[in-house]
């Protein structure tokens, strides 16, 4: 077997020990601290109380906790125990507790409310879920559960964000997670030394594939903030020191004016940035504040995580970086499904070891056809082998037959200095069949020309590309994981007279 596909949980268990024996800590932050020793002796707690349950192998498992120690252990420890964990989004309701739980047949939802299992309770027992509290699942005294995992067995359940009706889970096995952390590990260089900022929740895959398992089995240390405040960036910055801090573009875009002038990080290594699409602009503005090179990252939660990354020494502005270890990636013609020519676009694909086990949850048609995930994403390949995005096939915009890319238009208005952030949309149109619409949130409120905005577009790119309307709002509605949700602005749109009586301008 190859090593880059050796089951996670027995390699990561190992490696807790190993960094145990050194005297590292692996936690630090609000909470407190925890060596690597304290670590892995929680991890085996949790093992021995899931194995208790006498779940079936790859059975499904909620954790239903706050972003804590405990919370981490847990998640490991079930996963030790065989089991596939997901944790659930902070102050999710009832309901919709219930709706996931049953999506899937989870066997065990774990509480670290004890008052809010009382409250689900009903509703889980109603789908056939056991309600239990998270503290009673950790055995202190029991001896360390040892399973001999396999590369398929089920590890992780990640609930994708933004989709309609049902959620669907994704599902990850020991194999997927091994193969992404390994390639995470090797392409940033990770090491003991590294301290990461982790300010990314831990429903989201990169919260925990890369902010967890990545650094653990480097032996590097975790800051475990609960959540993100733009506010408390700078102090967190300060008492805590990290070489990395990992974000979204609208992370850092609302820390920026958090970071006084002259303000030096000479303890940062990098920053990383993924999730969703940056532009160059902000790129720019972020690394002058910091100093640092900001790494750009692209992956899907049904790769895993990551597929391509800047290399830290490397990275190139307006590139999601190179192919990381252990993955395959190559652009392919949507109509024809072949292969796109060197230096063309195409529709970004990839397989290998990180590509999912599946989704459940809801009657949705894989991605995964003939062993290669469609991402809907378009890109080119440079003779380097950096990718770049050039476009998503279902954000394209069709103008009387002609396929404008939203980014393109995204990055000539970001680039105006009073501009913070921008997203552009297609508006429906009865003659050219869509046309773009730019929504813009100005810095410090500034006002701001939305005609000269429009005409920059024009003068950069070409008549066709000119926003048909620019609206200026308050902010732009965002997703759970930090992602301009382009839906509801579509939505928005179509209510243009509800959105103007609410105070929208319009160019």
């Amino acid at each position: 077997m190859s090593p880059s596909l050796q089951p996670l949980s027995g390699v990561l268990r190992e490696a807790i020990a190993t960094h145990a024996a050194a005297g590292r800590t692996a936690l630090r932050g609000p909470a407190g601290m925890l060596d690597y020793g304290a670590l892995g002796a929680a991890i085996d707690a949790y093992a021995a109380g899931f194995a208790a349950l006498g779940l079936a192998r790859g059975a499904f498992v909620g954790i239903a906790a706050a972003k804590t120690h405990d919370c981490v252990a847990a998640l490991f420890g079930a996963m030790q125990a065989g089991l596939a964990p997901t944790i659930m989004e902070p102050r999710i309701t009832v309901s919709e507790l219930a709706d996931r739980a049953e999506s899937v047949r989870m066997a065990v939802m774990a509480f670290a409310d004890e008052d809010f299992r009382d409250e689900a309770e009903p509703g889980l027992i109603t789908v056939g879920t056991r309600a239990l509290h998270l503290p009673s699942l950790r055995h202190e005294t029991a001896t360390p559960t040892a399973i001999e995992h396999q590369t398929t067995d089920r590890a992780l359940l990640l609930f994708t964000s933004g989709s309609t009706g049902r959620p669907k889970g994704v599902v990850l096995t020991q194999a997927n997670l091994r193969v992404n952390a390994d390639g995470v590990v090797a392409h940033t260089g990770l090491t003991p030394h590294d301290r990461l900022l982790h300010v990314m929740p831990l429903h989201h895959t990169n919260g925990i594939n890369n902010q967890l398992i990545a650094p653990f089995l480097a032996g590097a240390e975790v800051v475990l903030i609960p959540r993100f405040r733009a506010d408390d960036i700078l102090d967190q910055l300060r008492e805590y020191r990290p070489s990395i801090v990992t974000g979204v573009p609208t992370m850092y875009s609302r820390a920026l004016p958090h970071i006084p002038a002259g303000e030096t990080f000479e303890y940062l290594r990098f920053l990383r940035c993924g999730s969703a699409p940056i532009t160059p602009a902000l790129h720019e503005q972020i690394e002058q504040v910091f100093g640092v090179p900001l790494v750009v990252s692209y992956g899907l939660s049904e790769s895993t995580c990551t597929t391509t990354l800047n290399p830290p020494s490397a990275r190139r502005i307006g590139s999601i970086g190179t192919v990381i270890p252990g993955q395959t990636l190559k652009l392919f013609l949507p109509e024809t499904n072949t292969e796109a020519a060197p230096g063309t676009e195409g529709e970004i694909r990839i397989t290998g070891a990180a590509l999912m086990a599946g989704y459940i949850g809801a009657d949705v048609d894989s991605p995964i056809v003939g062993g290669w995930l469609r991402t809907g994403d378009l890109g080119r390949i440079d003779d380097d082998g950096y990718v770049s995005i050039t476009g998503r096939l279902k954000d394209v915009i069709i103008r009387g037959g002609e396929n404008l890319s939203p980014a393109l238009i995204e990055n000539r208005i970001a680039a105006h200095p009073a501009v913070a952030e921008c997203c552009v949309i297609g508006a429906p149109d009865a003659d050219l069949g869509e046309v773009p619409v730019a929504f813009v949130v100005t810095r410090d409120d500034q006002a701001i020309d939305t005609e000269a905005l429009a005409d920059r577009v024009e003068a950069d790119l070409s008549p066709v590309y000119r926003p048909r309307a620019v609206y200026r709002v308050n902010a732009l509605p965002l997703n759970k994981v930090g992602k301009v949700d382009r839906k509801t602005l579509r939505q928005r749109l179509a209510h243009e007279q509800t959105a103007q009586a609410a105070g929208w301008a319009e160019s």
